[in-house]
């Protein structure tokens, strides 16, 4: 029944748009159509939570050409990387280099190059790029059935044309976490941003990063805090479960903490 439900949705969602006066809507400001919304969303899933639209980020014209140079101008994970573009500009006169553990098409690490070459340290400032390029590892026991290997993959072909514009000051890594890691092992990072969905990679990159954050360095783990992925959100607190640093949840499902700063 459920199913069937669900198919019916979709195929109502996918159609031009049914039983609506489009005429009458186009005469209503967005403070009018809101409500409707509003409304709509808790006839359907009483216990979402919607945002306000009046936010300005919403409409911030270079984060908005970002969405659209990677397909994502209506994306769910939109507030995610307003997070990381946004975190990543506390480490701008700090030393040390980025990193990102599983990059999907490559829009947070664009957000985290440009940063770089705009930040007071830029020049000197290289992002190292960790996939395998070939989607999930095998989910394991800490993990939901949610997941399978090999799901959300993208080629290395399409991220490095994704990233061209920053040349040398990116480098790729292809492998599967951490068997690339000990390339960079004498390195120092002010900002790593994980995001490989399942325990063990993620406790891996923790391991890694933690004792080559820069003090005042941000690590953030972007799927913390996501009902999908209890396997990150477990090794996070394993990791740092003797450290002094705690996890900061995010609104947005990830988390995030300051390399020295008790949480």
């Amino acid at each position: 029944m459920i199913r069937q439900l669900a198919r019916a949705i979709k195929r109502r969602l996918t159609r031009p748009a049914v039983d609506i006066d489009e005429a009458a809507l186009s005469g209503l400001t967005d403070e009018e159509r809101f409500p409707l919304l509003v409304d709509c969303a808790a006839r359907l899933m009483p216990a979402y939570r919607l945002a306000w639209y009046q936010v300005d980020w919403w409409v911030d014209p270079e984060f908005e050409k970002l969405l659209e140079r990677f397909g994502e101008p209506r994306s769910l994970n939109a507030h995610r990387k307003w997070m990381v573009g946004q975190l990543v500009r506390l480490t701008a006169a700090l030393p040390g280099d980025t990193a990102e553990c599983g990059v999907y098409k490559g829009a947070s690490s664009w957000l985290i190059a440009d940063a770089n070459r705009k930040s007071d340290a830029g020049r000197a400032r290289v992002h190292h790029v960790f996939d395998s390029f070939e989607g999930l590892s095998e989910p394991g026991d800490n993990d939901l059935p949610y997941w399978s290997r090999g799901a959300l993959a993208c080629g290395l072909d399409e991220v490095r044309a994704a990233l061209a514009e920053f040349g040398d000051s990116v480098r790729f890594y292809r492998g599967w976490i951490p068997s690339r890691f000990a390339e960079v092992e004498g390195t120092a990072f002010c900002f790593v941003h994980i995001d490989v969905d399942l325990y063990q990679p993620t406790r891996d990159s923790i391991a890694f990063f933690y004792e080559r954050l820069t003090p005042g360095g941000v690590l953030v783990c972007d799927d913390y805090g996501f009902a999908t992925c209890p396997g990150a959100t477990r090794a996070c607190d394993e990791l740092l479960a003797t450290k002094r640093e705690k996890m900061i949840r995010l609104p947005d499902g990830g988390g995030f903490f300051i390399k020295g700063t008790k949480s």
